[in-house]
């Protein structure tokens, strides 16, 4: 059954509106249409968690019939309903098999994507097509057919003057934000170091969990989150992150040919065995899919291949990534992240381990022959400096180097990232085009986690 809805906080209604045309850059005073197509994933409804004065309330959803839109809408109409600061969003929703053709019969808008990855490259290109912009959670594609087909849509996006973007929150992370200032300082940090593949001088690991909350209720994975033909495997997804805070954190703002100057030189994965009650816990469903069944061990458990690491170099700068999934954390513990990026005077680092009790914080240790006293000065001038954006940063002595010790204040949550990288998107928009490293970025990223994933699979 095809249906049109309109979803606000006192019911629902019949009504579908036309929106009118605008290109990449909108006319001032214009709002922006945000056009959510087939939600699939959490992240989707995390960016409309808060109202922004340049983006109309009136959300177009197209979407299939099933159970991830209907969470979505659920979730918005709990941001609606929330006793602190409401959003008032009203969801003008089209359910029926032919949503992505209605999608594509829209004027104007923004496309937000967040869902199953299978087709969220389809989805991209079918959004350029269209005429419209795309805001896509990552990944963006999840196989190298799938990169070339990206590649194509940020083609089409350049000659019709549109953008296509990726959200890549952990750019905003005050930590990861404090550690790319401390690298940019060539005082403190000095030259960025090259290593090799068996010594690499940025890794960027992280450790993730399947069962966790999220706005104080637990996360209800779809049941297709499993297969990797569709979510695509873990060198992959969360992989995005790490390789585009180590191009933003230690070439900002540089172009970046993927072709020439971007190797993929190993890699590796393997799973996560899912028994049928983890599988049960977190989806709700009460067996695997027939598209799982298949892949079932000989003790009925799913070996799921989330976990990866890779070895590439950037501009002959080589980096490690890893990832790891495990089914939930420990009591006190949660998703963790470690990040090291070695200059030739100092490294700045940070770590979220039982040291820190799971809490992520951010040190500065000496390069080996570094002079001390030297480094010690320019440490104390560049936490003087910072700590006038961040009022009460401050430097502790540890007994590697020293600690910067960030207020809890500034240290906002993983959700409220979203806000943040949405209006650093509206602000593109609004200019009417990416910086042309950003677009860099974004290619050179695909290109690794795909590349990667290709040389994991020879093995």
């Amino acid at each position: 059954m095809v249906r049109t809805l309109a979803l606000t906080v006192v019911g629902f209604c019949l009504l579908l509106v036309p929106l009118s045309c605008a290109t990449a850059g909108r006319r001032a005073g214009t709002p922006v249409r945000l056009i959510v197509l087939d939600p699939g994933h959490y992240h989707a409804a995390l960016v409309q968690k808060t109202m922004y004065k340049q983006i109309d309330p009136t959300v177009h959803v197209y979407a299939p019939d099933g159970p991830e839109g209907q969470e979505y809408l659920a979730r918005i109409e709990s941001f609606n309903r929330r006793e602190d600061d409401p959003t008032s969003w009203k969801q003008q929703v089209y359910i029926g098999p032919d949503y992505v053709e209605r999608m594509r019969a829209e004027k104007a808008g923004v496309v937000v994507l967040s869902g199953n990855n299978r087709r969220k490259t389809e989805y991209i290109s079918a959004a350029i097509d269209a005429g419209l912009n795309v805001f896509a959670d990552k990944p963006m594609c999840i196989d190298a057919a799938r990169f070339a087909e990206l590649e194509r849509a940020f083609d089409d996006a350049r000659r019709k003057g549109l953008l296509i973007y990726d959200i890549m929150t952990e750019r905003f992370n005050r930590l990861c934000i404090l550690q790319k200032r401390l690298v940019l300082d060539t005082e403190v940090f000095g030259e960025l170091e090259k290593g090799t593949p068996d010594d690499p001088v940025i890794v960027q690991e992280s450790i993730h969990h399947f069962s966790k909350y999220v706005s104080g209720q637990p996360i209800r994975r779809p049941t297709w989150y499993f297969d990797t033909a569709q979510q695509g495997e873990g060198l992959v997804d969360v992989t995005t992150h790490l390789i585009d805070l180590v191009l933003w954190t230690c070439f900002a703002g540089q172009r970046i040919d993927y072709r020439s100057e971007v190797a993929v030189l190993r890699a590796r994965h393997w799973p996560t065995r899912i028994t049928l009650a983890q599988y049960e816990k977190v989806t709700g469903a009460s067996d695997f899919p027939d598209y799982l069944q298949r892949q079932l061990d000989d003790e009925g458990a799913l070996p799921y291949y989330c976990n990866g690491e890779a070895i590439y170099a950037v501009k002959g700068v080589h980096a490690r990534l890893a990832v790891t999934w495990a089914f939930e954390a420990p009591n006190g513990t949660g998703d963790t992240h470690y990040s090291l990026v070695r200059g030739s005077r100092a490294h700045v680092i940070i770590r979220q381990g039982a040291e820190q009790n799971y809490q992520p914080q951010l040190y500065v240790e000496p390069a080996p022959d570094a002079d001390l006293g030297r480094l010690e000065r320019a440490m104390r001038a560049a936490i003087e400096r910072l700590g006038s954006e961040y009022p009460g940063l401050s430097l502790k002595s540890d007994r590697r180097g020293w600690q910067v010790v960030i207020p809890p204040e500034h240290l906002i949550g993983h959700e409220a990232h979203f806000r943040h990288v949405t209006e650093q998107y509206l602000d593109y928009l609004a200019e009417g085009s990416l910086p042309p490293w950003e677009i860099d970025f974004m290619k050179a990223k695909y290109f690794i986690t795909t590349r990667a994933l290709e040389l994991a699979r020879q093995q």
